[in-house]
């Protein structure tokens, strides 16, 4: 059936039909009352493409991320797809598979199909990103704090968050402690180790060691004959998949956590309380983060003042993945 079919039953104009199946409340009730039976008696629907083009939106939203094979990107995107859809928007994703050289590109390219964007782009230059958001707006971004953005941001506070970690170590007695470090052009990961250093001035009795890592679970195990060799009994990784590949590896070499290594993670993935031991981490309310972005990208989109700017300060979860330093 036709838009011209439920015009000429209902009496009215095409125009008119138009309007009450976008939702147009100027139209008398009495009238869209009238079409929407004409059009429920014709089982006719309006079609996507056509509507999209006299509205002159998709109804449709991105979100760029740098892995969708994390578990913590695929939070955030639950948590922006469930908040998108109560509002009858659906999410295209784009994964820029850790390559920094593509993010910019595939964001313009993404923002093209759609009518705003999520940019979660922790490894892009700030100059890069200053540029690019007024290319992109309406646009929400998360995961980094840029005093440089021009649009609404969301992010956890690396730098705070890790350091209840380590002294969690601390009050343990571990003396010799490792950071397994993520992307080394990681904003997260330089907070990280503004926050370790911060602790390190404020306990000069520790040794704490950096070694190059990354952000997966086969980069934590490949790191393991590091960490046994430098003789360290506390291990800080990047996130909670670093952690879990290091868990898997010293299980493998049949080294003892927490007995002789103890081993904490960051984010607070569904799988950290299922490890063996479960793991120690800090949690970050990653789905929140997810429908804290559609409330305010929702904003932009009605032409309305986003809420403010959110920060989240992790919470530590002390699971059995961290125990006393061995004597």
């Amino acid at each position: 059936m036709t838009i011209t079919a439920v015009a000429k039953k209902a009496g009215v104009s095409v125009s008119t039909v138009s309007r009450v199946m976008n939702g147009n409340y100027k139209v008398d009730p009495g009238i869209a009352d009238r079409v929407r039976a004409a059009a429920a008696e014709l089982n006719y629907t309006a079609n996507p493409l056509a509507r999209s083009l006299v509205l002159g939106r998709t109804q449709i939203i991105s979100i760029l991320v740098p892995d969708l094979a994390n578990p913590t990107f695929q939070s955030v995107l639950r948590g922006l797809s469930r908040a998108a859809a109560k509002d009858k928007y659906h999410v295209l994703v784009a994964d820029s598979v850790e390559t920094v050289s593509l993010e910019g590109a595939l964001a313009v390219e993404t923002r093209r199909s759609c009518d705003a964007i999520v940019l979660c782009a922790p490894r892009m230059p700030d100059d890069q990103l200053k540029s690019l958001l007024p290319e992109l707006e309406p646009a929400v971004l998360i995961n980094r704090d840029s005093p440089l953005a021009s649009v609404p941001t969301l992010a956890a506070d690396y730098e705070a968050g890790i350091q209840p970690l380590a002294r969690h170590l601390y009050e343990l007695g571990h003396r010799r402690i490792a950071y397994l470090e993520g992307n080394t052009k990681s904003v997260s990961n330089t907070n990280r180790l503004k926050g370790l250093e911060r602790f390190a001035r404020e306990h000069p009795d520790v040794e704490l060691l950096t070694f190059t890592c990354g952000v997966a679970f086969e980069h934590g195990h490949a790191a393991a004959d590091d960490v046994i060799t430098s003789g360290v009994t506390g291990v800080l990784a990047y996130n909670d998949l670093v952690a879990m590949g290091l868990l898997s590896a010293l299980q493998e070499r049949g080294v003892r956590v927490p007995e002789h290594v103890s081993v904490a993670g960051f984010d607070d993935i569904a799988l950290a309380r299922y490890t063996t031991p479960p793991l120690t981490t800090a949690s970050v309310p990653i789905a929140e983060l997810g429908g804290e972005a559609w409330k305010r990208l929702h904003a932009l989109l009605r032409k309305e003042t986003p809420d403010y700017d959110l920060t989240f300060r992790p919470r530590i979860e002390v699971r059995g993945s961290t125990g006393k330093a061995p004597s």
